[in-house]
């Protein structure tokens, strides 16, 4: 089984990511139930606006769409930023709405029988809406979003230090990205023992 975290962060390689640093737990969990994860900083590729998966001109998406195809499971991690995704997490989203033209020999979209997640980071709240943006955007392409499959981490009110400053809530955060991981790992799993039935016509 493979997975693919797309972490959505502002900040580019090599600086330290808070969102990169909670996608690790999950990404330990799903490694120690033997998923083989890969790890994508989208801001360090060139990846065009559009909704093709190839906009040409040294567009670096087509490497990162390989992945995401290849991938059981899909985790989508950003930062909070203005009370929303990432704007590099909303750039992903639409390169990835070419997946649901993208259909298999029985005419179902790329993204049926597959998984995903959410992980978030932010000092203010408003990571439930990010989740609800993200899965919203996530199951309109095809994937099945599990029971808990997110985990987010933020301080509170007002701004205030990063995750990888404060320890305050990373035990809640911790346990319940564990928690995603089981369960994306549960249902991917279930799903690859049966075949996704063929859209109606």
């Amino acid at each position: 089984m493979r997975a693919l975290i797309i972490n959505c962060t502002l900040k580019p390689s090599p600086q330290p990511s808070n969102t990169e640093a909670l996608a690790d737990v999950v990404r330990a969990e799903l490694t120690a139930r033997g998923v083989d994860v890969d790890a994508v900083r989208a801001v360090d590729l060139d990846l065009r606006p559009g909704v093709k998966t190839d906009m040409g001109g040294g567009d670096q998406w087509p490497q990162v769409h390989r992945q995401v195809v290849a991938a059981d499971i899909l985790v989508i991690a950003s930062p909070t930023w203005v009370g929303r995704p990432s704007s590099v997490a909303q750039r992903v989203l639409e390169r990835m709405d070419a997946m649901i033209s993208e259909t298999d020999d029985q005419g179902r979209p790329a993204g049926y029988g597959k998984v995903a997640g959410v992980v978030v980071t932010g000092n203010e709240d408003g990571a439930h809406h990010v989740i609800s943006e993200i899965c919203g955007g996530l199951v309109d392409i095809g994937y099945t979003i599990p029971a808990q499959a997110w985990t987010y981490w933020h301080l509170g009110p007002g701004p205030g230090p990063d995750y990888l400053d404060e320890e305050k809530g990373h035990a809640w955060a911790h346990t319940t990205g564990r928690t995603m991981a089981a369960n994306l790992h549960h249902v991917a799993s279930a799903l690859a023992d049966r075949t996704w039935p063929a859209p109606a016509q």
